[in-house]
Order: C-alpha cells, then structure tokens, then sequence
C-alpha cells in the first residue's frame, strides 16, 4: 500500500491551478498521451529483498519490443513518481552486454504467479496482453523511497527487482492489494496456468543472476 508522507510545501494556490489550467490547454503533451496501459505489481530494492513496494506503472510503447513506465505508489491523482521502468522483448534482452543483464528482471514468474496486473480491466482482456509481458524483462529504477516514509526523493537511485519465485511477496502487502482492488492472486494463477514463458528460459545472468546489487556512489577525478 502506497506510504504518501507528507511532501513539504505550502498547498498549490488558486492562482497556480489556474495557469496550469490554461497550459494545458495550449501545450501539447505528446508522451504523456501515449500512456495506453496501466499495470499494478511489486518491487524490491536489489540489495534487500524485505524491502516490498506496491507500484502502479503508467506505461506507452516505443515499438513492439520496448516499452517506457512511469511509476508511481498509487493509481490516485496525488500518487507519487517513484521511478522508472524500461521493458523489453527476450529478444532484445539477449543482445545486451552480459555486465548489463544483472540490471533487469524477469517478468514470467509474477505475470504467471497472478501478481501483475492491470486494474480494472477483465481478466479475459489483460490476459491477451499480459501473454506478451510475460515474454519480457524490465530494467526498474527507483528515486523516492516511500517504503521508509521519505518526504522527498532523497538519496541514490537504487535498482529494483521483481518476484521471482513462491514465498517472496510479503503477506501484507498481498492481502491489501487484493482487498482494495478486487482481484485474487491464486485465482489469476489458474487462469494464466496455459501461458507460456520466455522462449530461451529465464537468463541466469538476469535477475541480478541470484546476488544482491546494492547502488554506490563514488567520487572520481574530473
């Protein structure tokens, strides 16, 4: 469930939603309106796996192997910009170098697993897209750390990961997501039962290749 600690700052004033109001108007916003899919999963930080976040990704198409996210702790209109998240086809995976690989995840075992999501739309329907995602893998970086209650985006980006396998999903998390959206995890397991995962098997470099990466920040010469 989404942390939203208090973001310091006075309210927008009258007189700022007004101008925005009027930009909006008048100013295209060409990336923005291609934002077609909403997904709903979980996130852990690379280097500590009982770091558990909900995040809802507001995701358009590059072309037909590359998707680009926005993500956020909520699907709410005061929801905050946590990160990003770049997906790609298998195919395009496989041409990275291998010391870059270790950055993305797998997405089979959770759109199998039943935990990624798209809220609100029938199964039958995600489920067609949901076929396509679970052949993919995704590079996750988060800038606001809203697990430990941060006020602002304060600290190193840090790499995140997604489920990989049975136990990790933390209970509470689960059983609130379920709750407030109306779905079953289990039961979206059964229904997903007959789709098929990456063709080459999930690369076991991916996935951080089973370690713990942890982001470091470290002065160099100019």
């Amino acid at each position: 469930m989404a942390t939203h600690p208090e973001v310091p700052g006075e309210p927008t004033q009258t007189g700022t939603a007004l101008l925005e109001t009027a930009t909006a108007a008048i100013q295209g916003f060409g990336p923005l309106n291609k934002i077609h899919q909403h997904l709903c999963a979980f996130h852990f930080y690379a280097d500590d796996m009982t770091r558990q976040v909900e995040a809802h990704h507001f995701c358009a198409h590059q072309n037909e192997d590359m998707r680009q996210c926005l993500i956020y702790d909520g699907p709410d209109p005061d929801a905050r910009l946590i990160g990003v998240e770049y997906i790609v086809t298998e195919e395009i995976f496989l041409t990275l170098p291998d010391e870059e690989k270790p950055l993305w995840h797998s997405h089979e075992y959770e759109v199998k697993g039943g935990f990624l999501f798209t809220p609100g739309v029938p199964g039958p329907i995600q489920r067609l897209e949901l076929e396509k995602v679970a052949k993919t893998y995704g590079k996750t970086i988060h800038f606001w750390q809203v697990d430990k209650g941060d006020s602002l985006p304060v600290g190193l980006p840090q790499i995140m990961m997604a489920l990989t396998r049975e136990g990790q999903l933390q209970e509470d998390i689960a059983t609130s997501v379920e709750k407030r959206f109306g779905v079953s995890f289990q039961k979206e397991k059964e229904n997903r039962a007959y789709m098929a995962g990456l063709a080459h098997g999930i690369h076991p470099l991916a996935n951080a290749a089973g370690k713990g990466l942890q982001t470091e920040l470290r002065e160099v010469g100019l």
